[in-house]
């Protein structure tokens, strides 16, 4: 014998519509907290008391003249 499960249609709507809303209401406060929250990554900040260096060179490609 075969088992059989009933699931009215209202629960049917109402999980498609709370889905639908989770989705949108979602994706609304996410837009918003990036908007509010642009500059998250950064520089770190160095402890205090560090005693600051000046960055170092850029690395540039030695010219051939050097080698001859």
């Amino acid at each position: 014998m075969g088992m059989v499960v009933v699931i009215s249609l209202p629960l049917i709507i109402f999980c498609l519509l709370l889905g639908f809303g989770c989705y949108y209401l979602g994706r609304y406060k996410g837009r918003q907290d990036t908007r509010t929250n642009a500059q998250v990554f950064g520089d770190p900040i160095p402890p205090p008391g560090f005693a600051s260096t000046p960055p170092p060179p850029p690395h540039t490609k030695p010219d051939n003249l050097h080698s001859v």
